[in-house]
């Protein structure tokens, strides 16, 4: 698989949070692999401009403009993917969001949507889409599932307890998925990137948490999108008996 100039090549791969960022990433680097790529996000503008790029350059995209934290949204979407594309054979569950405050301040609005996008909006990207990894592997032999999480995950940052319990979700989920799915051939991973240079820093209001987020954007050079876009090709491209199930991307220089 890995030897192929495609090695993507009759692939559907599914890319959630896919107009900007890690999703926009992936799904560019997994369409010039060879990829047929459905862009899953809420902005349909960033969307069509997406997928006219990357039909330029050769590739196959669909757009559907979509709510992660809506199960029913997605239900649908995965049934226009199946329609339009075929059965999925990859899922990049990419959406999140970071919202930052000290617990005290109770910012419960926030901490709603984290649990709903990070949390509930993965499980409906699961739920929508598991049946096509399971039917395609099966007749491809492999299928794959990854799911985005963070160094968050693994380390304590103050001010940041919601987002990083929700990647901690994240990761720890995913290992069990595989007992569920690696016997029928959906392979399941969960990447957790340091530092990225995304939007999603732009979520950030809390001055404690822009203060610190500033100061290591000084000191240190931090990962780009295509960076975890590149992990996610190499990944899903091994032979069908390899599955990394957890990978850590860090800046060099971030400790």
């Amino acid at each position: 698989m890995t030897n192929s100039p495609a090695p993507h090549a009759n692939r559907v791969a599914v890319v959630t949070g896919a107009s900007s960022g890690i999703g926009e990433a992936a799904a560019r680097r997994l369409a010039a692999s060879g990829a047929a790529v459905a862009l899953v996000a809420r902005r349909a503008d960033r969307l069509e401009t997406l997928a006219k790029e990357i039909e330029r350059d050769g590739g196959t995209a669909l757009v559907l403009a979509a709510d992660v934290a809506d199960a029913d949204a997605m239900r649908a979407a995965a049934a226009e993917v199946e329609a339009k594309l075929g059965r999925a054979d990859l899922l990049f569950n990419n959406a999140g969001v970071m919202l930052a405050a000290p617990i005290d301040e109770l910012a419960t609005g926030d901490w709603q949507r984290m649990i709903d996008v990070n949390m509930t909006g993965l499980m409906n990207a699961i739920g929508a889409f598991v049946p096509q990894l399971v039917a395609s592997a099966a007749e491809k032999g492999v299928a794959d599932l990854v799911n985005t999480s963070s160094i968050g995950a693994q380390a304590v940052f103050p001010s940041f307890a919601v987002y990083v319990a929700s990647k901690a979700y994240v990761t720890h989920l995913s290992k069990n998925l595989r007992a569920d799915l690696g016997p029928k051939g959906v392979r399941v991973a969960a990447i957790e990137p340091g530092l990225v240079e995304t939007e999603l820093q732009g979520h950030v209001t809390d001055a404690g948490a822009l203060e610190w987020l500033d100061g290591v954007r000084e000191t240190l050079t931090w990962l780009k999108p295509a960076d975890i876009a590149e992990t996610v090709a190499f990944l899903t491209s091994l032979p069908a008996r390899v599955n990394l199930q957890q990978i850590t991307v860090m800046p060099t220089a971030q400790v």
